[in-house]
């Protein structure tokens, strides 16, 4: 027994509740997957200071909270937990969550994509206190501040170079002797007088108290010699994994797996599905820039399903 739907949302972030929003109001009446993380990366925010409308800051959990509501005022319609297999060869597609099935004539991927992290007790225990996967989400907080980055590819460099309108001195920490990203890159850190390569090295452990972060233990990865750095933040730059691997073999992808769609609509290589937010986004991963996205699928959606409406 299957439960069908119109319309079908897969990931409660910006752009998946921004989706709900304009396609409840288009009385699609969407039903949307939460996962098991509703609200997405900005559930482990702090203080959300651009976002356009708040001049005060939100905090993350309240602002996707907000958004929750004002589509749900509307009509959508809410599942908690994840999508654990789809088949999207033929319409109506098919969406299963664990042995129940769903059945939808459009549905919009909104999954997002995940930070990758070092994975040690201490950086769970100062996210939003001091660690973060987002310069340009939280750089300005660390204004006069001294700051590490872990990273030795781009985003690594980009994200140090970024920092450094900010922080007093960015400390780029990199497990091998040579950093992996590109020449032009590498040799804009190398001359900013702001920025110390520190090679060789991991992160150890992360250092802090109620306030938050103080410092890191560095440890050597060719002697295992440690030593203790003190700073406010550290900032993951070793990049983002989008959330498709439910998608493998049924949607197109570039090589590091994002979604790919027909620029400027939100159009993936199967006719009536649709991407939203970091899912398809590898270079900006902003909220607002989420949302947007969110708007622009469910527009997609909407017009799709009415050229459509014959095939009933």
């Amino acid at each position: 027994m299957s439960q069908h739907e119109r319309l079908v949302i897969i990931g409660s972030g910006p752009a998946g509740y921004t989706a709900a929003l304009y396609a409840a109001r288009a009385d699609l009446r969407p039903l949307l997957f939460e996962g098991d993380q509703p609200g997405g990366q900005l559930t482990i925010t702090s203080e959300v200071e651009n976002y356009p409308g708040f001049p005060e800051a939100i905090l993350g959990p309240e602002l996707m909270e907000r958004m929750k509501k004002q589509a749900e005022r509307f009509g959508t319609r809410f599942e908690l937990g994840e999508v654990t297999r789809v088949d999207l060869s033929r319409r109506p597609f098919q969406i299963w969550q664990e042995d129940r099935l769903f059945t939808a004539d459009a549905l919009i991927v909104a999954t997002g994509a995940s930070a990758k992290w070092l994975n040690i007790p201490s950086e769970k225990a100062y996210q939003g206190r001091g660690v973060s996967a987002c310069a340009t989400c939280d750089g300005f907080f660390f204004r006069g501040a001294e700051v590490a980055v872990v990273g030795g590819g781009d985003t690594a460099m980009e994200e140090a170079t970024f920092l450094t309108k900010y922080a007093t001195r960015v400390h780029v920490v990199h497990r091998r002797d040579e950093l992996r990203a590109s020449r032009i890159m590498q040799d804009r850190v190398r001359k900013n007088p702001k920025i110390e390569l520190v090679l060789s090295h991991v992160i150890d452990e992360i250092l802090g108290d109620a306030r938050g972060v103080s410092g890191v233990r560095l440890k050597s990865t060719r002697d295992g010699s440690s030593r203790v750095v003190p700073l406010k933040g550290v900032f993951m730059g070793i990049g983002h994994e989008p959330n498709t691997a439910l998608f493998r073999g049924q949607l197109a992808m570039n090589e590091v797996g994002y979604l790919q769609v027909r620029a400027p609509t939100s159009a993936t290589s199967v006719p009536g599905v649709f991407a939203a937010g970091d899912v398809s986004d590898p270079s900006y991963r902003q909220a607002v820039s989420a949302a947007g996205s969110g708007c622009v699928a469910a527009i997609d959606a909407e017009r799709f399903l009415g050229e459509h409406a014959s095939e009933k």
